[in-house]
């Protein structure tokens, strides 16, 4: 009987999966089957976009550098970089939203912060920080940070006025009403916030492994580049790719967990 339950769930499961990826699914092999099949017939020489068979087997033959060494350096400089950002971010928000004199001076800065090509200031941090994970730590927080800050911030501001009205009649403080109130509306804006940013994180990590660094998908991708191995380059941008979706995918997933939790709390 058990057994049963489970294959009417599994295949409920299947089942909601393919009505909703069931068409980008087709529509992705369509595409892999076009692009092998142009670069097997040799409109598109092979050094400048390999065919996906001959990706899959860089992969495949690179795999033990690449999953051991640069996919693991990668990822730390991912979630370190996106941990300081979270950080940061709520707290530059709550602060912004809590007092409005740090607002007028703090929010010119953080606008300013994303007007600087990071290009220009990767160099800046590898002065700094050497080539060690702190310099790619650093692009990574400063291209990552932002929408935290902003998508929170203006989560924060949502505030229902006649709620908050209520609230007060009800005797409530203002840590109240931000505990109560602003906070749980703030949160469908945090965590589109956190999906924007985690997959900026990927490409932080990757400009600063690009402009200096020892290891990582980034440094990879570059070194595999000036060698002219293009199915290579294209295994380490296929990974990265992958990390990007599995980490938003990953947000999403706590996303619609914390939503179900509260949402059952309510009730």
């Amino acid at each position: 009987m058990q057994s049963d339950r489970g294959k009417v769930s599994i295949w409920t499961w299947c089942s909601k999966w393919l009505s909703r990826y069931g068409l980008f699914i087709v529509l992705m092999l369509l595409l892999l089957a076009i692009w092998e099949s142009i670069v097997r017939m040799g409109w598109v020489p092979s050094f400048i976009i390999p065919a996906p068979t001959a990706i899959i087997g860089s992969l495949v033959e690179h795999r033990r550098l690449l999953l051991t060494i640069h996919l693991p350096a990668t990822f730390m400089e991912v979630a370190v970089g996106f941990g300081l950002s979270i950080v940061t971010g709520i707290t530059l928000a709550t602060g912004m939203h809590m007092n409005r004199s740090i607002e007028k001076a703090l929010y010119p800065f953080i606008v300013i912060s994303q007007t600087i090509p990071l290009i220009a200031l990767s160099p800046v941090f590898i002065l700094w920080f050497g080539y060690t994970l702190w310099s790619k730590v650093a692009v990574v927080f400063l291209i990552a940070f932002f929408p935290i800050v902003v998508s929170t911030y203006d989560g924060l501001r949502q505030g229902d006025p006649e709620q908050r009205e209520l609230l007060l009649t009800m005797g409530a403080s203002r840590w109240d009403i931000f505990r109560k109130l602003q906070v749980p509306l703030a949160l469908p804006s945090f965590f589109s916030g956190l999906k924007m940013s985690v997959v900026y994180c990927v490409v932080g990590a990757t400009i600063g492994e690009w402009l200096g660094g020892s290891k990582g998908l980034g440094y990879f991708s570059r070194r595999m580049s000036s060698n002219m191995n293009t199915d290579a380059m294209f295994a380490a941008i296929v990974l990265l790719s992958l990390l990007g979706i599995i980490l938003f995918a990953l947000i999403a997933w706590l996303e619609k967990r914390f939503s179900t939790r509260r949402h059952g709390e309510k009730k």
